[in-house]
């Protein structure tokens, strides 16, 4: 570095593409950046390419790196989740000065997180666990943030992040989430609502192809359609469904999708919200749903031999077009409330980790930075955040209005139980769908067979059971087990 040229205001770590969007974005917005990539060949490129011109400060060494920034030093490392991120602490922390600042914004695990802050606190050093949601667009015009871990931290870099996020009508797409690993929770949790929308349109979208026939190009006009009533289904998930249904390969002139390949990837996000909610006894059914059929998904070969051993079954009738008419209006209208109990779901886990981790978090602020920006931004959060804007300890987003109206809740779940059906029927797996239909349908029984499994408990396990009509702990001998 030139010694008369001004150090940088933020230092990025990773120069793969989300880390050179960031890059970008920040430095758009009026500061200086010095960025560094282990690879110097990357770094290089980028200097030459999409860097040139701009105030960012190309580095071949950590301590070049380093010298760059100006103090107290704002490093985000923008490098793959797991041991890379540890491995990069390892190479910065020691040559940084006590108060410096480093940010995670990867998709780390919260608990990695809270590990990597506590090494932090150390050696004198502030951390934020950060998650970043709108992919590589987003990156390069304005994500959604979400940081936890030391508010310190957070206040020195808030002015750089705020101008760097996704703008909405209330604010920026950031906020401080709260301590340790909530920032990192709170995007485990985004991705787990993420998984299970995305498998509830996959569903929408079988349903439609083998159940209706429909081309690429008729379902691709019903997801715009979807996507243009604001109130309703209108979400950046529905916005490219239909841009990637209209999209012809180049080569054959077929609709692209139709030539990729149907074995679902992931990186382990919506794995960790099932096994978070699981231990702290939150029911995420849709969000698990959603992680198993990625997972069977990649089972392609099982699933070729399985489709030549069985037969298919009985298919729906469907008429003619007013009976598709009919059958589309009900798709809609249970994808709305499939989605709907993804994201219901999910603020439920938010909430109960609250709780148990002492994050202090202010729902209705997660679901307005959501608003833009990320992957799962919605129509829907306007209503979340109003919702727990004006009761913070609402127990269950179905009970909130609007999505509780008694005439159009039993509209959507009739619609909802006629789709399911008809998939049933025609053998196609709607693991999403059904997930959701169970979940409403637990919720709405006052009673559950439960008894009975408390009753098998305590005749194999004499593990006890309470009774309806009286207080306390209760065991039965079920059966004379001393006589031979």
């Amino acid at each position: 570095m030139d010694k008369h040229q001004r150090k940088a205001d933020f230092g990025l770590v990773g120069m793969a593409v989300m880390g050179q969007n960031l890059a970008l974005n920040v430095e758009s917005k009026g500061f200086t950046v010095a960025v560094y990539n282990r690879t110097a060949a990357r770094t290089e490129e980028f200097a030459k390419t999409r860097a040139q011109g701009r105030r960012i400060i190309p580095t071949y060494s950590v301590e070049e790196f380093i010298r760059a920034l100006e103090r107290p030093r704002k490093i985000m490392l923008m490098v793959k989740a797991g041991a890379p991120v540890d491995e990069m602490l390892e190479h910065l922390m020691p040559h940084l000065d006590r108060g410096d600042i480093l940010i995670d914004g990867g998709n780390s695990f919260f608990k990695d997180t809270e590990r990597r802050l506590r090494q932090a606190e150390e050696r004198g050093l502030l951390y934020l666990g950060t998650g970043v949601s709108g992919g590589e667009y987003g990156a390069l015009h304005g994500p959604s943030l979400m940081p936890g871990g030391h508010r310190e931290a957070y206040d020195r870099v808030a002015p750089i992040f705020m101008k760097i996020a996704a703008q909405v009508e209330d604010g920026p797409c950031c906020a401080y989430i709260g301590p340790g690993g909530a920032g990192h929770y709170i995007k485990m949790v985004h991705n787990g609502i993420e998984y299970g929308v995305m498998e509830i349109l996959a569903e929408s979208y079988d349903l439609m192809r083998r159940g209706l026939g429909l081309t690429a190009e008729e379902m691709s006009r019903i997801y715009a359609d979807w996507n243009a009533n604001e109130n309703e289904l209108s979400s950046y998930l529905v916005e490219i469904t239909a841009e990637i249904l209209a999209r012809k390969d180049e080569e054959t002139g077929r609709p692209l999708v139709e030539l990729i390949l149907d074995k679902a990837q992931q990186k382990g996000t919506g794995k960790w919200t099932s096994q978070n909610a699981l231990d702290l006894g939150i029911p995420t059914p849709t969000i698990t749903a959603a992680v198993n059929a990625r997972i069977i998904s990649a089972f392609k070969e099982e699933r070729a031999e399985g489709a030549k051993l069985f037969a298919e079954p009985v298919g729906a009738n469907f008429s003619g077009d007013q009976d598709k008419f009919k059958f589309l209006e009900d798709l809609r209208a249970a994808v709305y409330l499939a989605v709907m109990t993804s994201y219901a779901q999910g603020f439920k886990l938010l909430q109960a980790a609250s709780q148990e981790y002492d994050y202090k978090l202010n729902l209705a602020e997660i679901a307005r930075i959501w608003k833009g920006g990320c992957i799962i931004r919605s129509g829907l959060l306007r209503e979340i955040q109003r919702a727990y804007g004006e009761e913070s300890g609402l127990k269950n987003l179905l009970f909130a209005e609007p999505f509780r109206t008694a005439a159009l809740a039993r509209a959507r779940i009739k619609a909802l139980r006629r789709v399911v059906t008809t998939a049933h029927e025609l053998g196609i797996p709607v693991p999403g769908l059904s997930a959701s239909l169970n979940y409403y349908d637990a919720y709405r029984s006052e009673r559950l067979p439960a008894n009975l499994i408390q009753a098998q408990r305590d005749y194999f396990g004499a593990h006890t059971y309470e009774r309806i009509d009286k207080p306390g702990k209760f065991h039965t001998e079920w059966q004379d087990i001393y006589t031979a």
